[in-house]
């Protein structure tokens, strides 16, 4: 049997490799400690749950749903969106419903990128933004995020002949893995950028409901310009703690938008209509289920930067997003000290590297475990310090 070539490219995904080793050690009877993983521990609102529930009951949500969504669903996310950001969205031709956000990145390199097409793609981000592109058959530049410039790109340094080549450019605000935020002067030199060199900007937004001190970070879309030259991918795997259920939305650009739901029709069959149901009664029933969210999770930032600013691991406070970025000691590479976390102290953490190249020298912490876990975690990383 031959494989097809393009498989060579793509490295293993990375949280398969860790969420592997977890599962070595415990089944070895070792208690493992993760902040690996950027899952909400919460559970989804039962108010959510409950009306999901009642649709299940219903026959008319056994059958194959339509691919593009249910037309209350597709009008409830602009409603949404106008209440959340002052974005308007015409429901039928600039809003699509995905099967999570992850599937619908995915596919959108599909619609853009043809072999020896370029996309843009900061470094360190999500993986699935280089291995999408590379399963087109595309090529990826990447854009530095660092710490000196706030871990925004310099799209001032991309240079020509990339650019000449480019055909999409990814954003990631508020950032995985960093954890920074973005202005809307930011997105709005960005859609400049874009308009200026003909690409298309697809920015992955799922973390814009995970916001600390009252922050609530933009939409690229609220940029001028903005929906001429681009999608945003939003999710409510992190808003409302449903990434079981998986469910999501690409918005903006009619005919990016259109192009999607081409090549999504051809590949899949739609979101059963139940979850659609739920995702209605999440964006137009009560929102208090943010604040209560963010409410835990700032003080599990809180107390986290805490004890990495007493045991010497520098790390920016983030003002959103459940993720710390946090530098690994002097003499030590990403994996190695996560390794060293890991069998030493029990505690799985995700080295930088993973994200890319400029990721090397981090590591990241997820603050989605219960409250009891991660002061266990913390308590064993301070203790685990003063032996090191």
């Amino acid at each position: 049997m031959y494989l097809a070539r393009r498989l060579d490219k793509l490295p293993p995904y990375l949280f398969v490799g860790i969420t592997r080793r977890i599962a070595e050690l415990r089944a070895r009877g070792e208690d493992i400690i993760s902040f690996a993983i950027g899952d909400p521990d919460l559970p989804t609102p039962s108010h959510i749950i409950e009306w999901m529930c009642q649709a299940a009951h219903d026959p008319v949500n056994h059958r194959y749903p339509e691919s593009k969504g249910l037309p209350e669903l597709h009008q409830a996310i602009a409603d949404w969106y106008e209440e959340r950001f002052g974005v308007t969205l015409n429901p039928d031709k600039e809003v699509l419903p995905l099967i999570g956000s992850k599937e619908g990145i995915g596919h959108m390199a599909l619609c853009l990128i043809d072999p020896g097409d370029i996309a843009l793609v900061p470094d360190p981000s999500y993986p699935v933004y280089f291995m999408s592109a590379t399963i087109a058959g595309g090529e990826t530049y990447p854009m530095p995020l660092t710490e000196g410039n706030d871990f925004l790109p310099d799209l001032d340094i991309v240079p020509d002949k990339v650019i000449s080549k480019a055909k999409l450019m990814w954003l990631n605000y508020p950032n995985n893995p960093t954890g920074a935020t973005a202005s809307l002067d930011f997105f709005g030199r960005a859609a400049h950028f874009a308009q200026e060199h003909d690409l298309a900007v697809c920015h992955d937004a799922p973390y814009t409901e995970v916001f600390f001190d009252g922050r609530k970070p933009p939409s690229f879309l609220q940029a001028p310009g903005a929906k001429e030259v681009g999608v945003e991918f939003h999710s409510l795997s992190k808003t409302y703690h449903m990434t079981g259920w998986r469910i999501g939305m690409a918005v903006g650009n009619a005919e990016m938008i259109d192009a999607l739901f081409r090549v999504k029709s051809n590949l899949d069959s739609g979101i059963p209509q139940a979850i659609q149901r739920a995702a209605i009664e999440a964006l137009h029933g009560s929102q208090d289920c943010i604040i209560e969210h963010n409410a835990i999770l700032q003080q599990r930032r809180d107390k986290t930067i805490k004890v990495l600013d007493e045991i010497g691991l520098k790390a920016r406070t983030p003002e959103a997003s459940f993720y710390i970025w946090a530098k690994v000691p002097q003499g030590y590479t990403s994996i190695n000290f996560t390794k060293k976390l890991l069998e030493e102290a029990g505690i799985a953490v995700t080295p930088g590297i993973g994200y890319g190249k400029e990721g090397e020298g981090y590591i990241r912490l997820s603050l989605t475990l219960p409250d009891d876990r991660l002061d266990q975690g913390i308590d064993r990383l301070a203790a685990w310090h003063r032996s090191f």
